[in-house]
């Protein structure tokens, strides 16, 4: 098994979302460089993406904070045809290998850059475990990793059967897992706690608006309260403190700031405890 340094310092602290930004992707993603943010996720799937908007947002705020590619994290993704709608950003009938080829050809086209930071997997096809069409994807992204065109690859929306399976059968085991995130299900535990035993990091998406009870729960409010920050900073400064990349989507320019900010908010072992137990 190849290991990879899932952990070394070309990770982030935090990545901006751009799923169902639509016409207003390219501003957003303007915003958050220029808030602080440098790093951004999407995905080649136009149906929740607008990736050649991420591009144009890339271009202008690379020009306006004199910024270059290597200051700037880019992660995209994969997305099999079953996450498709009718537009498709490759040839449905092409053998799976070279749609792999045709959508990263695109996503490089589409944000201007002639490498990625991290490529993902959107998805697999059956949520009992992986299938012979998801081992044939991973096989295409280990090889555009051992090609250099792709520094770090991962795959999303998972459980633990999934990821078992790629420890277990894959020549370069993947180094990212992105997942929903429930504090109902204890911040996504099962998950998180094999990535971090097996160096993989964890990015965490849809810390807010899937926990939108936890955010109203009056335990949550006090921490908050006694640090003067809001509920919504406790979570990133949570999720930064459990070892996750936490991700934000957030469409507010002074929200963009203070996730940045919340991720040098410090909590204390008795407050992390109680974080984790909200069930949402």
């Amino acid at each position: 098994m190849t290991t990879a340094a899932a952990t070394d310092n070309t990770w982030p602290v935090i990545l901006y979302g751009t799923a169902w930004k639509e016409n207003a992707t390219a501003e957003l993603v303007r915003q958050a460089i220029a808030a602080g943010c440098r790093a951004i996720d999407t995905a080649n799937q136009p149906r929740h993406y607008n990736e050649p908007g991420v591009g144009e947002g890339l271009n202008t705020a690379l020009g306006e904070q004199a910024l270059g590619r290597e200051d700037l994290f880019l992660q995209t993704k994969f997305t099999p045809l079953d996450g498709h709608g009718s537009t498709i950003p490759y040839d449905a009938q092409a053998p799976l290998a070279d749609q792999v080829e045709q959508s990263l050809q695109g996503s490089l086209n589409n944000l201007a850059t002639d490498y990625l930071d991290s490529y993902l997997l959107h998805g697999p096809h059956d949520p009992r475990g992986l299938n012979e069409t998801d081992w044939t994807i991973w096989s295409q992204l280990e090889a555009l990793h051992e090609r250099g065109v792709v520094r770090h690859i991962g795959i999303s929306n998972i459980g633990v059967g999934h990821l078992r399976d790629l420890l277990d059968k894959a020549t370069i085991k993947p180094m990212a897992v992105q997942n929903r995130c429930f504090a109902k299900n204890g911040w996504d535990r099962a998950v998180r706690e094999l990535c971090a035993e097996h160096g993989i990091v964890y990015q965490g998406f849809s810390l807010l608006t899937a926990n939108t009870a936890v955010l109203e729960d009056s335990r949550l409010r006090m921490i908050a309260d006694h640090h003067g920050v809001t509920p919504q900073q406790v979570i990133f400064a949570f999720a930064r403190q459990i070892g996750m990349l936490p991700l934000t989507g957030t469409t507010n320019a002074q929200h963009m700031r203070d996730d940045l900010a919340a991720l040098e908010l410090v909590l204390n072992r008795t407050e992390m405890v109680e974080i984790e137990q909200l069930a949402g």
